[in-house]
């Protein structure tokens, strides 16, 4: 296998296919760990302005590459859309968003690691996720400086080269030879845009993919003390001690003996 075929053929369906299993995977294996672990509780003050900054900018930085790499030229030569109006428009508001994304990112990576009670809370996956997750945000905001402000005049059209070959592969069709000539720059963004898919699933990423659909239907949840719950109940066993009312339809998986209070029993 050429070295060609190995980045442009086999990687990006070696990354697809991690995604996908991955995706399915962790629904079955996981479903309460589907989460992006909030640390609000440890500092907001940071989160606060660090993660709409971060969280929009990706947003828009997402929607810009569907735009630029799934809609053919043809598309926006179709509409009215000039080459020249199309590079002011993906450098400008690419920009924005680009620099959004690596400032809130960095915020949030600079709180992780040096607010202890947050750093205390961060695993190795996380470490190795913000990673990832930081090289093609980095190495995009560099393409883009390198090729498309500070390049030559119009800068470099990835829409003849990358849209074309991101749709060849998502159409089974695949032609590496497009990305032969593409600037260094933009193959080493591509590369870790691949690998941060692949390990999508097995991270705290994996809640870009969910939807809070039922959130506004769900049931209140309601956080009490053992103690302010047995008040309220007003009930008291053999022992002395308040005991819960089920009566209300909350009943427990299983009960302790009668000598130890009549609680439910809380399983790992």
């Amino acid at each position: 296998m050429t070295a060609e075929m190995f980045f442009w053929v086999g990687v990006p369906y070696a990354a697809l296919a991690a995604l996908i299993i991955g995706l399915i995977w962790r629904w079955k294996t996981d479903q309460f760990g589907w989460t992006s672990r909030s640390s609000q509780w440890h500092e907001n003050a940071i989160l606060r302005w660090a993660s709409p900054l971060f969280h929009f900018g990706i947003i828009f930085v997402f929607f810009g590459h569907v735009a630029g790499m799934l809609v053919p030229k043809s598309v926006t030569a179709a509409m009215g859309v000039s080459d020249h109006l199309y590079h002011l428009g993906a450098v400008g508001m690419g920009g924005i968003a680009g620099l959004m994304t690596l400032v809130g990112a960095t915020a949030l990576i600079y709180r992780r690691f040096v607010i202890k009670s947050v750093r205390l809370k961060t695993t190795r996956g996380d470490i190795i996720m913000y990673i990832l997750l930081m090289i093609p945000i980095v190495l995009g905001f560099a393409a883009t400086l390198i090729n498309q402000v500070f390049g030559k005049p119009g800068g470099y059209d990835y829409r003849e080269t990358i849209g074309p070959w991101i749709r060849s592969i998502l159409t089974f069709q695949p032609q590496p030879e497009l990305m032969t000539d593409v600037p260094l720059s933009f193959q080493l963004h591509v590369i870790a845009g691949l690998l941060l898919f692949a390990i999508l699933p097995f991270t705290r990423l994996v809640h870009i993919v969910s939807a809070p659909v039922a959130y506004p239907t769900r049931p209140d949840i309601v956080y009490r003390s053992r103690e302010e719950s047995n008040a309220l109940n007003g009930r008291v066993g053999a022992s002395g001690n308040a005991q819960r009312d089920y009566s209300r339809g909350w009943k427990p998986v299983r009960k302790q003996s009668h000598e130890s209070e009549d609680v439910p029993y809380v399983g790992a």
